[in-house]
């Protein structure tokens, strides 16, 4: 392989399972990103039907997301480095959905593969918003892994 392979990471049980699933069936050594992707408080609460006009602290509550995006990145990167790729982290701003924002970075890396788990969010929040893994298989332009949740080892 000599195009990474994009790892869509939020630290839950079904994007841990991802990391573990890929590495059966990729061959390595393989560069890879994985990628954690936040969204603006301000775009977070308009999505949940917010009628605020300001929100106080939007600034350090966004600084705080990235932090927390950025160590959840480097945690997901150690955590593929450990199962034989060459990893990095990475963090993107969601300002539309987060599956498109994963295509984005796709394209830009040119990745060969997105690989994401099956499920990230809640049930209920799943249901409401949409399954960033639907949306990725039925928009993304570029071949995609779900894994289960349950393959994690």
């Amino acid at each position: 392989m000599n195009r990474p392979v994009l790892f869509c990471y939020d630290g839950s049980e079904g994007s841990s399972a991802a990391l573990s699933v890929a590495v059966e069936l990729i061959m390595h050594p393989a560069d890879a990103v994985v990628l954690v992707v936040w969204t603006p408080i301000a775009v977070q609460l308009a999505r949940g039907g917010s009628l605020l006009t300001f929100v106080p602290n939007e600034g350090q509550i966004d600084e705080e997301e990235i932090a927390a995006a950025q160590g959840l990145a480097d945690a997901g990167a150690e955590a593929a480095r450990g199962r034989g790729y060459n990893a990095s982290g990475r963090v993107a701003e969601a300002n539309e959905s987060v599956a498109k924002t994963i295509n984005d970075v796709a394209r830009e890396i040119d990745a060969c593969l997105i690989v994401c788990g099956q499920r990230g969010r809640g049930a209920f929040a799943s249901a409401v918003l949409g399954s960033v893994s639907h949306q990725l298989s039925a928009h993304a332009e570029r071949p995609v892994l779900i894994a289960p949740q349950h393959s994690a080892q």
